[in-house]
């Protein structure tokens, strides 16, 4: 498998290692401390250098391959500020519970301790984004170190980091590169008997139970359905679990939270007993009061999180409900037929809104995003910025069980979208991977459109430019504050994309959408769409509150009084079309 001799020196066995592991690619940019590291997999087969151009984006992308490959991946940065651009990208990766190790190299090691050229401290400075974080400072170290870091972030599905020396890169290894002798964490934990006993009692004693479930679930679509017939329960899904449960479910009512619907909102709120299924849900504010809650994860430090719990189960979705189910009466209730009932209406007034009238600009982002949910493959893998694009993405791309949804949905960082297209590419080279891209999130990161072409990846990037940080701009009014700080000035990213040598186009108005659609999807390289979409759409959350009401007509005043009235009157052309 490899051109070197094993023990050469401390980077090869470090390569080595990481072959053993599976691991196919590693995402950085190069730098004069990693000369010994980027060396070593040049002259190793089966193990490639993608180089992109910000490190954020390295660590960006390692996540995107790790959540849809689910093995571990590897991104790297050059001493001082070259990982310290790795931060945010390992932020996000931590927290999407994504196995990734990150290799951080150092300042020569004789000179650590003395503020030399680039010094900083990375082993402090990845604590918070890591479950492990150490220093490599002579070769005996590795590859024990280096397997601990590894087989950590695989097990916890968390990020590792490795701090080492570029000069420790260089010297001759004192021993070979090891077999990790795992595959995996653990494919099933169980609660206790007693535990389980508690909470089948508790389900057969109440009348109207709701689920909540989430990214959890990945694994346990069967059981979670037979659960919810069982129970005559309404399923209500967190954004990470949309993928999972969304399609051909009689049981589902929608999403829930800030970008949620109606009818997931008042399921939750009706019920007398919520069961939240692998689920970390974070705002506190949706979950109900006065109610029984069950609540099972794999992670017990997550149980009672966010919401006051009666019974808690360590344990992981399938197999938990696997020995839970038995032991529940068949439930008969109206109200899962009500919430149905609620979400089949609620759907239709969404889709409703999800039309182009020909020659009528600028775009609904609602039929955007349907429009690429409707022509995109049929297991295409769809990633979406932060903002407004995440909305749409919940609220319109349809998921078939083949279908990926992934975006930064607990980190909630700008301008995941592309970077993280570029690790699922690279891993999937003959899969239709398309980006929901806000114009503030692809800006954000613009430079690394030219590793699409470098990498030769045919992502096709879709930006919704609306002028703004549409999102914030939202929250601005539902506060009572005029917007400010917020927006841009006109950009045309197809002219940009263009100039990179990527195939680009230009959409203004509804009719142009589809045809432009199909070309970039039919086109083998990397594509961009520049689609002009409405400003002042609004995506308002499943229940509006008095404050954000009067917010909105606090801002509205505010506006008019200060000459901004064209606002006011763009936001009720936008919305009250219908």
């Amino acid at each position: 498998m490899w051109k070197k001799e094993p023990l050469a020196k401390v980077a090869d066995v470090f390569v080595e290692t990481l072959l053993k592991a599976g691991v196919k690619r590693v995402y950085g940019v190069a730098g004069d401390s990693l000369n010994g590291f980027t060396d070593a997999i040049r002259s190793h087969d089966g193990i490639e250098w993608q180089m992109v151009r910000h490190e954020e984006v390295a660590a960006f992308a390692a996540g995107g391959e790790s959540q849809i490959s689910g093995q571990l991946t590897v991104c790297a940065g050059s001493c001082g500020p070259g990982n310290l651009h790795l931060i945010n990208g390992l932020h996000d990766c931590h927290r999407s519970r994504v196995p990734v190790l990150a290799i951080a190299a150092q300042i020569p090691s004789a000179e650590m301790g003395t503020n030399y050229f680039q010094e900083t401290h990375p082993e402090q400075i990845f604590l918070s984004c890591s479950d492990f974080c150490e220093v490599i400072s002579t070769p005996e170290q590795v590859p024990r170190v280096l397997a601990i870091a590894m087989r950590t972030a695989i097990a916890k599905r968390c990020v590792a980091v490795v701090v080492i020396p570029g000069d420790i890169l260089t010297k001759l290894a004192s021993s070979p590169a090891i077999d990790l002798g795992i595959a995996g964490p653990a494919g099933s934990v169980l609660p206790p008997a007693s535990a389980l006993a508690s909470a089948a009692k508790l389900l057969n004693e109440s009348k109207k139970i709701t689920i909540l479930a989430g990214a959890g679930c990945a694994d346990a679509r069967t059981e979670v359905l037979a659960l919810a017939e069982v129970l005559q329960a309404p399923m209500i899904t967190a954004l990470r679990g949309k993928e999972y449960l969304e399609y051909d479910n009689p049981y589902f009512v929608g999403l829930n939270g800030l970008i949620g619907m109606p009818s997931a909102y008042r399921a939750m709120q009706d019920c007398d007993t919520l069961l939240m299924l692998g689920t970390d849900f974070p705002y506190s504010q949706f979950y109900p009061e006065g109610i029984k809650v069950i609540q099972i994860d794999l992670r017990g430090e997550q149980l009672g999180r966010r919401t006051r719990i009666d019974v808690g189960l360590i344990g992981d979705v399938k197999h938990t409900l696997w020995a839970l189910t038995p032991l529940l009466t068949k439930h008969k209730s109206s109200h899962l037929k009500d919430a149905v009932k609620h979400f089949q209406k609620v759907r239709k007034e969404l889709d409703e809104r999800a039309v182009g009238e020909p020659g009528k600009s600028p775009i609904h982002p609602q039929y955007l995003t349907k429009c690429i949910s409707d022509l995109a493959a049929e297991d295409a893998v769809f990633l979406c910025d932060v903002g407004t694009p995440t909305t749409w993405s919940a609220r319109y791309l349809k998921m078939n069980g083949k279908r990926r949804l992934i975006g930064s949905f607990n980190h909630g960082t700008m301008a995941n979208a592309m970077p993280q297209s570029i690790g699922v590419q690279s891993a999937e080279r003959d899969r239709q991977v398309v980006t929901l891209s806000g114009d503030g999130g692809i800006s954000m990161l613009l430079g690394d459109l030219l590793t699409l072409r470098q990498l030769d990846l045919p992502v096709k990037v879709i930006v919704f430019n609306n002028g703004a940080l549409g999102f914030v701009e939202q929250e601005m009014k539902a506060a009572g504050v005029e917007t400010y700080a917020t927006e841009f000035k006109p950009t045309n990213f197809a002219t940009i994309a263009s100039g990179a040598g990527i195939r680009a186009w230009r959409v203004e108005t509804p009719e142009q959408v589809i045809p432009a659609l199909r070309e970039a999807f039919a086109h083998p390289g990397p594509a961009v769409i520049d689609a002009v979409v409405a400003r002042q759409e609004l995506s308002l959350p499943p229940t509006i509150t008095l404050a954000q009401a009067a917010g909105f007509n606090l801002y509205m005043l505010k506006a008019m009084l200060h000459g901004d009235g064209h606002e006011v009157l763009d936001m009720a052309k936008t919305n009250l079309w219908r």
